[in-house]
């Protein structure tokens, strides 16, 4: 599984050295940043906000016919109700994602597969870091300030169509009135794409709720703030020694919403998570302020909370 982020780990390298050293006198960060002490999170909420995200983000890892027969391993027979309302993906230009309806929480449940190592079409998404204008068929409300990461963006948008005809059937012969998007690496980012799709598109009285786990970072400043401002409730769950959330980097003009979530160690023994909430963007208390010295490839496959990791290792042969 190593081999999915080695081709990260050049960028993630460039981004500790610039934020340890600024080239020629110049601080080659860019955006917001903070450096607000981060607040423990219970265990308790824990468990009640991230561990069903971290299930389903797990599920999509697993074939669309598992998925879809809902026979897919422990995270399938943890959430025993779920009824998947379409499925897809070929693991590599089109990566594993699903919607389903998730009767116990009334909500309609989206969830993206991150990236496979098997596949070479899905590293080439991770690798076409060039920012591009916002596509306003899908982002309306993007303004040409907001810049996306190109392959990024063309991931989301092959399946941006179905995903969002199938949350708005699923609404409507539920009549439910929530909505979670989730998603791990790879799918993190094309998760937090369509929040913000989403969030245009339906009623106000739909909420939309984000958890994604490993997210990179997906655009710049106009693009973090828009986010933010769309979806409020958006969270992204940062694990240890993680190097994926800090690429692209900063330098580049990415930058990550609030709402990180940085989980500061795990035991092995009960799975127990040791999680903080980061004030504001970027915040170097967390994530941003991870040593290249101490990059964990590990940590960007988990465990995360619960003892979840991510891959398709947790999925039938």
């Amino acid at each position: 599984m190593t081999r999915i982020l080695k081709p990260l780990l050049g960028l993630a390298a460039l981004a500790a050295i610039a934020r340890a050293a600024p080239l020629f006198g110049i601080n080659l960060g860019s955006g917001d940043e903070s450096d607000g002490k981060p607040a423990a999170v219970s265990q308790g909420d824990v468990t009640s906000t991230l561990v069903r995200p971290a299930q389903f983000s797990r599920a999509a890892y697993c074939s669309a016919a598992s998925v879809t027969n809902w026979s897919c391993g422990e995270s399938c027979d943890v959430l025993p109700n779920v009824k998947v309302l379409a499925a897809g993906g070929d693991d590599g230009a089109i990566p594993g994602f699903f919607i389903a309806s998730d009767p116990d929480t009334e909500t309609i449940v989206v969830a993206h597969q991150g990236t496979d190592p098997k596949k070479v079409l899905s590293i080439a998404n991770d690798l076409q870091f060039l920012q591009v204008n916002a596509n306003t068929t899908l982002f309306p409300q993007a303004s040409d300030d907001v810049k996306l990461h190109s392959g990024f963006q063309d991931t989301q948008g092959r399946t941006a169509d179905l995903v969002l005809s199938t949350v708005q059937a699923g609404l409507s012969s539920t009549g439910f009135k929530k909505v979670l998007v989730t998603g791990h690496s790879l799918g993190a980012a094309v998760a937090s794409l369509d929040a913000a799709m989403l969030r245009m598109a339906l009623p106000q009285d739909v909420a939309i709720n984000a958890v994604v786990f490993g997210l990179p970072r997906v655009g710049n400043q106009d693009w973090a703030d828009l986010l933010s401002s769309m979806v409020p409730d958006f969270a992204h769950v940062t694990n240890q020694d993680d190097p994926v959330p800090n690429v692209p980097p900063q330098f580049l003009d990415f930058q990550h919403p609030p709402g990180e979530l940085h989980v500061e160690a795990v035991d092995d023994k009960t799975g127990d998570a040791q999680v903080v909430a980061c004030p504001g963007q970027e915040n170097d208390n967390c994530a941003a302020g991870n040593s290249l010295l101490d990059t964990s490839i590990p940590n960007h496959l988990g465990p995360y909370v619960n003892g979840i990791s991510f891959g398709d290792k947790a999925c039938p042969n």
